[in-house]
């Protein structure tokens, strides 16, 4: 895929580690508002140039392509708990095996 889009992302007031990516030309007007509700005020994050082969840290950037170009924006919600909990922890060991 070889679509580029000039998106604009967002996070999420109310929840940690919520985000919103629309695409900057037509800002958050495709957002419903009772999404916006339950996202809070929208807080900018960065601006970035998004290709479907893009690497980004928790989500895949053709999905988030595709949810804006069928939808008007993409939410990534927080990872569950315990997939979090477990990142941190072999960070932790890993930083301490580096140590040694």
């Amino acid at each position: 895929m070889s679509d580029k889009l000039i998106c604009d992302v967002f996070k999420s007031s109310c929840k940690d580690e919520m985000y919103l990516y629309v695409d900057k030309r037509q800002g958050m007007s495709q957002v419903p508002e009772l999404l916006m509700e339950t996202f809070g005020k929208p807080l900018p994050v960065f601006t970035m140039l998004l290709t479907a082969d893009k690497k980004l840290s928790r989500v895949s950037a053709a999905d988030v392509v595709e949810g804006i170009k069928d939808k008007g924006y993409y939410l990534q919600m927080p990872p569950p708990k315990e997939a979090y909990l477990l990142d941190v922890h072999r960070a932790h060991v890993a930083s301490r095996s580096d140590a040694e």
